[in-house]
């Protein structure tokens, strides 16, 4: 496959970033160019919800700059990507499109879990470390502009993911209300970080040991990449050193600490800031080791253009931390094992075998199967509203690596597995935000998944062996089972008739072995 030459921007809360790559199945992704431009947007957002004409223009200017250098590099693909600063502006779609129309360039928002998924993505280009170290009890602690994710990796999958409104512009814009001296930063940092690390921490890290840290950040990382360079160690450091290196930098005035890193002095308050954050997770994790990879979410841009189109093999399978992620909110929510897994089973059956039928994606079958794990989850808070407590559940749970879309494509098809389907067009407050595409792909899903639980009505597991075949227009569904399914015979034609309503065909169960 011949190569290509791709561009990553980050519209982030406190900088713009571009990243020329050089993609090829030889080499992989190979970095060209990467140019930076600081511009702190995240502070006019987060405080006002919009932001300001001279910011607008400023951020014009700079993707028009970032133009010229993605045409001097024949770029022929990029993405452009805004986060938690433009996710939070009031007016985006305005402003989206009024930076197309004078640059070009469609900055598309990503949602925090989107984001973070990109930022796992991007440490992944150093697979080799990145599967070493993971196998181990391992934190990831992505430090943002305007939040922190903490996500909890055991023997290469993802255990636990929560997201912390605690990031670098936030807690520094917070420092200077309260007028905090830098005598002051590290003790009323701590504490603010504390606040929200203790329920973490007694939801997630009551019984587990953590061994290492993975760091991403736009601060701290860069000074512990240096340490070690040439070498093994590289971009490792031990909680001792880290505490050490912290203590040295804080005993300095910001003039001395901006001379002696070689970072600009505007930048020495948001360092530390960031490292205060880590130090509050190092203590609360108890973790011996950090390993900050220095990867940005431009990387991960680039591994996620890359691995799609097939010029880099990903060893780590990042879908199933999506699901692992599901699990986990369903173990969470008292779901039970068994029932997800046989539905699970049968609706991703009913899923493969009717392709043709319905002419849904391989993404779709995932949302199908994240659905089939949460399908009971409201049943934590009440049996009988069963539906929309889970679409609450679901919808105010992150799930990593879905977008919000896809989020709320999940809520309604577990929602409508045990509610009256609401139409298109029906100005039902649940399908609002969906496109007609997206609605469509519901209604099939949610259909599948009616039939699915029809052949488990009873909760008892008693198809060993289901298989699935259209034929003289009827979908026959063989079951293989000694058990007495009478039950499930006589409750079933509910969930098919909405399934032919949407099909144009009708399930029909055929038992293979009878008593």
């Amino acid at each position: 496959m011949l190569g290509e030459v791709f561009a990553a921007i980050d519209v982030g809360s406190y900088e713009m970033a571009l990243k020329v790559f050089e993609l090829s199945s030889k080499s992989g992704v190979k970095e060209l160019d990467h140019v930076r431009h600081r511009m702190d947007i995240g502070s006019e957002t987060y405080a006002t919800g919009s932001i300001s004409h001279r910011h607008v223009e400023e951020l014009i200017r700079i993707l028009l700059d970032f133009k010229q250098i993605m045409k001097s590099y024949g770029v022929t693909h990029y993405q452009a990507y805004g986060t938690s600063a433009v996710r939070e502006t009031r007016d985006i779609v305005v402003v989206q499109d009024l930076i197309e129309q004078r640059t070009g360039i469609h900055i598309d928002v990503l949602s925090n879990s989107e984001q973070r998924f990109l930022d796992y993505k991007s440490i992944a280009l150093k697979h080799n470390r990145f599967k070493e170290i993971i196998e181990k009890p391992t934190a990831i602690v992505d430090i943002g502009g305007g939040s922190i994710q903490i996500s909890l990796f055991e023997k290469d999958k993802l255990v636990a993911t929560q997201n912390l409104k605690t990031g670098v512009l936030r807690i520094h814009t917070t420092m200077e209300e309260v007028h905090a001296t830098r005598l002051k930063y590290m003790e009323l940092v701590s504490e603010l970080v504390n606040s929200q690390l203790s329920v973490f921490s007694k939801l997630y890290l009551k019984d587990r040991i953590i061994d290492n840290i993975i760091v991403i950040d736009d601060y701290v990382s860069p000074l512990i990449q240096r340490m070690g360079v040439g070498t093994e160690t590289e971009g490792h450091v031990t909680s001792q050193e880290y505490h050490r290196f912290l203590k040295q930098a804080n005993s300095v005035s910001d003039i001395v600490v901006s001379k002696k890193l070689n970072i600009p002095e505007d930048n020495v308050p948001l360092l530390y800031v960031s490292g205060v954050i880590i130090k509050c997770v190092l203590e609360a994790t108890k973790a011996s080791d950090i390993w900050a990879p220095g990867m940005t979410l431009c990387d991960g841009i680039a591994y996620e253009y890359a691995d799609k189109k097939k010029f880099i093999r990903s060893q780590h399978d990042f879908e199933q931390d999506i699901v692992a992620c599901a699990q986990n909110i369903s173990k969470r929510f008292m779901g039970s094992k068994s029932r997800r897994e046989t539905l699970q089973k049968i609706a991703l059956t009913i899923f493969d075998s009717t392709s043709e039928l319905h002419g849904l994606s391989s993404r779709d079958r995932l949302l199908l199967q994240i659905a089939t794990i949460l399908h009971d989850c409201g049943k934590y808070i009440s049996v009988v509203y069963l539906g929309d407590c889970s679409y609450n559940i679901i919808m105010s749970t992150e799930i990593i690596g879905l977008s919000h879309i896809e989020r709320l494509m999940v809520a309604n098809i577990v929602r409508y597995n045990h509610e009256e389907f609401e139409y298109y067009g029906s100005k039902s407050r649940f399908i609002e935000g969906l496109s007609k595409e997206d609605y469509l792909r519901v209604t099939k899903l949610t259909a599948i998944l009616r039939v699915a639980n029809g052949l488990d009505r009873t909760h008892k597991q008693k198809f060993k062996d289901v298989k699935v075949a259209i034929k003289d227009g009827e979908m026959i569904i063989n079951v293989d089972t000694r058990a007495d399914i009478t039950l499930e015979k006589g409750l079933f034609s509910n969930r098919a008739g909405f399934f032919e309503e949407v099909f144009g065909i009708r399930p029909v169960i055929r038992q293979k072995k009878q008593i």
